[in-house]
């Protein structure tokens, strides 16, 4: 059974079902299960991506359109006729000319072009804690990109996701790909900040959810289970059927090691943001749980497969 799967809220489906809705991302990670979910009730999909030419898994059931970021005009006939702009666009790390700050003038620009083609609601996927006053880009920026939204004149509901995990998920598989080939597996400090894993699936039928609600709305979205780090390294060490021995470390150390472990396989395995954002607990909410799925029975249902071959973000999206 595909644990995947999305299901639309069947109250109020046919608010989006033969509707035209557009998704930035319908190929990457979240914007993939909500595209599928909203394929399946019916409803027709617009892709918005940075590469319209890279192929998705929905062939030719969904539209691919460039962003056009340098062609506002453009952006606004793609969003045309469409009634809701799911929104998941940002970047996870700086790269060459991407920058968290040009991010959020993408989205801007995003946003007014979308009030110019007529949507009627964009549903905004955020993040855990976003913090005008934050040192770290990542979470102001994030921060900008909400209030830029909310000054858009749209309707609109902001999501908060704190970590997603899944089929394709890149964190846990990951810390199971260090699990399986190294004795000890460092945590900054003391591990014992708190994570609340989501199902992508669960924050896919959130989305969805959103999409159909009215009036203007942020809520954070969390996992049904809530882990020390520490605890979560040791959880997916144990459903792998392997003992790791879990050590404390400065985070200038830390670092260090990504920084090593990520050249070896050409990625960036984890920024200094996010350790700082990690160690702040910055990851977990007091909200309820949006979705059911737990992650220590999917860890057992995926140990075959989980941590097997590395997940390469930059390769993901950079690399043709």
């Amino acid at each position: 059974m595909d644990t995947e799967l999305a299901e639309l809220p069947p109250r109020r489906r046919t608010l989006v079902a033969g509707a035209r809705v557009a998704v930035t991302g319908a190929g990457g990670y979240s914007g993939r299960v909500l595209t599928r979910a909203l394929l399946d009730a019916g409803t027709r999909v617009v892709n918005l991506t940075g590469a319209p030419e890279r192929a998705t898994p929905f062939g030719e059931r969904i539209e691919s359109r460039a962003f056009a970021w340098e062609r506002p005009g453009e952006l606004e006939r793609s969003l045309a006729g469409c009634e809701v702009l799911f929104n998941t666009y940002w970047i996870r790390f700086p790269r060459g000319a991407a920058t968290h700050e040009l991010a959020v003038r993408r989205s801007s620009e995003l946003f007014d072009a979308a009030r110019r083609a007529g949507v009627r609601r964009i549903v905004h996927t955020s993040i855990a804690k976003p913090d005008l006053g934050s040192p770290l880009s990542y979470y102001r920026g994030k921060a900008e990109v909400e209030r830029a939204l909310r000054a858009s004149g749209v309707g609109h509901a902001i999501l908060r996701p704190t970590v997603l995990f899944g089929d394709g998920d890149v964190l846990l598989n990951n810390i199971a790909w260090c699990v399986r080939r190294f004795p000890c597996f460092l945590v900054p400090g003391d591990g014992r900040y708190r994570v609340q894993p989501l199902h992508v699936a669960d924050f896919a039928a959130a989305l969805a959810r959103a999409a159909e609600a009215d009036g203007d709305s942020t809520s954070d979205a969390v996992g049904a289970e809530t882990y020390e780090f520490r605890e979560l390294v040791r959880t997916v060490a144990g459903a792998l059927g392997r003992r790791v021995a879990v050590v404390g470390a400065p985070k200038s150390v830390v670092r260090a090691a990504t920084a090593v472990l990520g050249t070896c396989v050409g990625d960036v395995m984890l920024t200094s943001q996010e350790i700082e954002g990690l160690c702040a607990g910055l990851l977990a909410t007091d909200a309820p749980p949006v979705g059911s799925r737990r992650l220590s029975r999917w860890l057992g249902e995926h140990a075959d497969d989980l941590g097997v071959r590395y997940a390469n973000e930059v390769a993901r999206h950079y690399r043709r």
